[in-house]
């Protein structure tokens, strides 16, 4: 009795594993026929383009970079002058010092000759206390704002910047990101350009930066990382936003954009009451809520995504903080997936409910735990002797094959359109990197995934440690930083 169980419950796990395994593949598939089209549009469509257009029409939106800073006196000064220098016309940068223990306030008062304002602060979304609203007594440093409140996380700061923001758009990045000179003309063109829908929030590509050259907040010399891991977060940024990403704009089916660089509407932002401060994965949370308002209010509405290479950010390359990273994302995501599990197969939520969320439920948040359980059942299966070798292996070879297939397309992508990496080293560096990542970085993946799940049920927050050992400059010595928020 036990033992034909026992075969049925097997049977019904090959055939599970089975039918999931070939699911990938075809999504993966369909994913890299929809991010082509979608590529192919989006560079005829600006092949000619007149970014000056932006920066110059009367009618251009006023954007309000919020930049949430924890213990970031090392480079904050360097960062704030990298945005003062944007290119666009009607723009203000809001710097939220976000209780932090170093000498970040002392260095910004001493660099812009910053002054506490009585400034008349409206806490229109729930936040920590602000101790001071500063102001430069310099004319040349009029579009900077820096807030000093109690800590209380980054959306809790970002919350604390969208009270202070005056104009229509809200641009939340990461202070220590590198943006290019016309990342705000290109990111707020998809708020002037639709018509027919209401477009609530635009994503942009996060680079990595690396072992590249920067030189006066600009990423000069680009080159891929000296370690493994560092060039696997390449490959796997240019198959998140390449691929992925400009798939799911293709169907308007986005649920994420990066909390590193992301646009919002600032009115939707309010009505919806902000970034949910107990949350790790504010960002994911934030689309999923403001897309779920507009489809319950009835209304067309477009998450855009520009896939130019606007956004830098340096990436953990060391085992521990790069686990810590993503043990971050999966809990951020169960938290997200269950907060609003109401909108799941649920047409009223269109592809939002019936394609994004499943999607993200199955293949995101289960994935590790299937895969792991499917390790498991493989190898009962070969020591049983229920499996042949032959089947083992073309199976393998399959499953391996496709991940070097899907890679090799996100260079080819990256190549195409942008061509940032044009030393052959690094392209090689980049194929090797393909080559081993699914037996040595992979795996490691889906342990730090595991442990998300387990931490996440033992209700274990935080965000962990990140160190950051600054960027590569020509002159300048590698500095060492320790964040903590």
């Amino acid at each position: 009795m036990y033992s034909i169980l026992f075969h049925i419950v097997i049977e019904l796990m090959g055939i599970l594993f089975l039918v999931y395994s070939f699911s990938i593949i075809t999504i993966y598939l369909i994913m890299a026929v929809l991010s082509g089209l979608e590529m192919r549009d989006h560079l005829r469509k600006n092949k000619f383009a007149d970014y000056l257009d932006v920066i110059t029409s009367p009618v251009s939106p006023g954007i309000s970079i919020i930049a949430p800073a924890y213990n970031e006196g090392m480079n904050i000064v360097q960062n704030a002058k990298s945005l003062l220098t944007l290119h666009y016309s009607r723009y203000e940068v809001i710097l939220v010092n976000d209780g932090s223990k170093d000498d970040s306030l002392e260095r910004m008062v001493e660099s812009f000759d910053l002054v506490k304002t009585d400034y008349a602060y409206n806490y229109q979304i729930e936040c920590k206390r602000v101790r001071g609203v500063y102001k430069s007594a310099n004319r040349s440093f009029s579009k900077l704002i820096f807030v000093d409140k109690e800590n209380g996380g980054k959306a809790d700061a970002l919350n604390a910047g969208i009270n202070v923001a005056q104009n229509e758009i809200l641009a939340c990045i990461d202070v220590d990101c590198i943006l290019s000179s016309d990342s705000l003309t290109r990111m707020v063109r998809p708020f002037m350009e639709e018509t027919n829908r209401k477009v609530i929030a635009v994503g942009g590509v996060i680079g990595v930066a690396n072992n590249c050259d920067v030189k006066d907040g600009t990423v000069t010399k680009y080159r891929v990382p000296d370690t493994l891991l560092g060039r696997f977060q390449v490959i796997e940024y240019f198959r998140a936003f390449l691929m992925g990403r400009m798939a799911w704009t293709r169907i308007n089916g986005l649920m994420l954009i990066s909390g590193a660089f992301g646009f919002f509407d600032r009115e939707l932002v309010l009505k919806v009451g902000g970034y949910f401060p107990k949350t790790v994965g504010e960002d994911m949370e934030l689309v999923v809520r403001m897309r779920r308002h507009m489809y319950e209010m009835g209304i067309a509405h477009k998450v855009g995504f520009v896939p130019d290479p606007l956004c830098w950010t340096e990436v953990p390359e060391t085992k521990g903080v790069l686990s810590k990273q993503r043990n971050r994302w999966m809990r951020g995501t169960i938290e997200t997936l269950q907060l609003h599990q109401s909108i799941s197969m649920n047409p009223k939520q269109g592809v939002l409910g019936m394609v994004s969320y499943p999607f993200w439920s199955i293949f995101e948040k289960w994935a590790p735990i299937l895969e792991f359980i499917g390790l498991i059942y493989t190898m009962v299966m070969v020591f049983t002797g229920d499996i042949s070798a032959l089947y083992f292996i073309a199976l393998f070879v399959l499953i391996y094959c496709f991940s070097i297939l899907i890679s090799s397309f996100s260079i080819l992508y990256e190549e195409i359109a942008y061509n940032n990496y044009k030393d052959k080293t690094d392209l090689k560096k980049l194929i090797k990197t393909i080559i081993l990542e699914p037996f040595l970085v992979h795996p490691q993946l889906v342990w730090w995934g595991l442990k998300g799940h387990w931490h996440f049920i033992k209700g274990k927050g935080g965000w962990g440690e990140m160190i950051r050992t600054g960027f590569k400059k020509a002159t300048d010595k590698q500095k060492v930083s320790t964040v903590t928020p």
